[in-house]
């Protein structure tokens, strides 16, 4: 295939479609900059806030290996190696899976619950400050329909 016959086959932007496209990545990366500048005052990436709160839905603090990665949308070995690097802060611990003796929970310490309680607030303040306030009521419905259809894979 040629690379004309390529071009002809490609489904091009329109205008308002490329400029909704490129809105919607300026708009995450401003909030997620945002946001992360604001949880590095607690010590935290984006991704220990992630794994920390994650964790904390559970009452125990914990899940495994596989399942946190599942949520996050990470592989496990991605989640392995950060996971690795949030031990050595006393964030997290491993402990052995009592359901599958080759997997391992992760789990919430002391230390890892004391900075989660102390982030949570300024992460809530930064996400309302940077997001959530600058919607009106009908601006986040519309938004969250958005969002949710999007992500659906059906």
């Amino acid at each position: 295939m040629s690379t004309n016959e390529r071009q002809d086959e490609v489904r091009w932007l329109t205008d308002e479609e490329e400029r909704a496209w490129r809105a919607y990545r300026r708009m995450v990366i401003a909030v997620q900059t945002r946001t992360v500048q604001d949880l590095a005052a607690h010590g935290l990436s984006e991704p220990d806030y992630e794994v920390l709160s994650t964790l904390s839905e559970h009452p125990d603090g914990s899940r495994t290996l596989h399942e946190q990665a599942a949520k996050m949308g990470w592989s496990r070995s991605r989640l392995s190696r950060h996971a690795t690097r949030m031990e050595a802060r006393d964030l997290i611990r491993r402990a052995p899976d009592p359901t599958d003796g080759r997997g391992c929970l992760l789990v919430l310490t002391e230390t890892g619950w004391d900075t989660l309680r102390e982030a949570a607030p300024t992460h809530l303040d930064s996400v309302r400050r940077h997001f959530v306030d600058r919607l009106d009521a009908e601006e986040m419905a519309m938004l969250g329909r958005i969002a949710e259809k999007v992500a659906d894979e059906r």
